[in-house]
């Protein structure tokens, strides 16, 4: 994760975080960086269970053993997901609601960053299938689940939606979304610009999901610049540039314990409002104007729901 060099509001996982006696939760890309640190804060504060869903199921069963020796009581379950693939996104939603009956917060923390050329095995380009609408999809079918979890006598407080987001966000085209060349390689554009975009899209649909759903709290979050392994790809396929990640990023980017906070606060704190984009930590954002962009936000919506639809989803 690059971008973004401040932070303001004081926030220590270890204090700060509430008791989560009851909860539920799902990370998204849990097996490494962000994903795996969030899950390993939240479950020092007593969840009902975690599930750590990734693609990969030895490195999540490393991650988890890693986590479980820092807090042997941790009930962490691994769920096969692959955002990358409907059907994939689809299987892990069906298990996940065979075995829970409710959902208090879902960190849509996994995504890629930076990659060549490509499209998911659906026929989008290849970030904004993964980091949009495989994500778009899983909230949909988890959606009754957290809708009924607010109802829930139990629940002390809305469940809760967290979009990983990014200030590269600013890099999307000018208009938001191209929509004319989602289900395309996107090859007129750099990979820093698709990646913007589906970043974009991360702001918008969470924007929208608060709209549509009064009874959740739906937010977007920026970590920061973060110490992760997501430009890989990029530094693999342009060795110059590589060169120069390589010597900045130690420099300017903290590590993922510090990146973590920015989601941890959103998935979280009291203050957070529903519908808001945030940089770490706490920082409201206007992030171009997308969430409150209701006009292009309500047409990525549509625009979404057809192609799932179109797709049986």
């Amino acid at each position: 994760m690059v971008f973004g060099f401040f932070e303001s509001k004081t926030f220590n996982p270890s204090k700060d975080i509430p008791d989560l006696e009851g909860k539920v939760i799902l990370v998204t890309g849990g097996n490494a960086g962000l994903g795996k640190e969030s899950i390993l804060q939240l479950a020092k504060h007593n969840p009902s269970r975690i599930y750590l869903a990734a693609r990969t199921s030895s490195k999540a069963a490393a991650a988890i053993q890693e986590i479980k020796s820092a807090v042997p009581t941790a009930d962490i379950e691994f769920l096969q997901l692959d955002l990358g693939s409907l059907k994939s996104v689809k299987q892990a939603a069906d298990t996940f609601t065979n075995r829970e009956g409710r959902l208090d917060i879902l960190l849509n923390n996994a995504g890629l960053m930076a990659q060549p050329e490509g499209l998911t095995e659906d026929g989008y380009e290849l970030q904004f299938g993964t980091n949009h609408m495989g994500h778009a999809l899983l909230t949909k079918l988890l959606l009754p689940t957290l809708t009924r979890t607010a109802s829930l006598p139990s629940t002390t407080s809305p469940p809760r939606v967290i979009c990983l987001s990014s200030a590269a966000h600013q890099l999307a085209p000018r208009a938001g979304i191209d929509f004319s060349t989602l289900t395309t390689p996107m090859s007129a554009f750099s990979t820093w610009t698709r990646y913007g975009q589906s970043k974009a899209a991360n702001i918008l649909f969470a924007s929208e999901l608060a709209r549509r759903n009064p009874e959740l709290t739906c937010v977007s979050c920026h970590p920061g610049s973060v110490a992760t392994g997501l430009s890989d790809a990029y530094k693999r396929d342009n060795k110059l540039l590589g060169i120069v990640f390589g010597w900045l990023i130690p420099i300017l980017a903290v590590d993922v314990q510090q990146g973590a906070r920015s989601q941890l606060w959103c998935a979280t704190a009291k203050e957070v409002e529903s519908g808001r984009f945030y940089y770490p930590v706490g920082v409201e954002h206007k992030g171009r104007g997308f969430p409150e962009n209701k006009k292009l936000a309500g047409e990525l919506w549509e625009w979404t729901e057809k192609q799932l639809e179109e797709k049986g989803y």
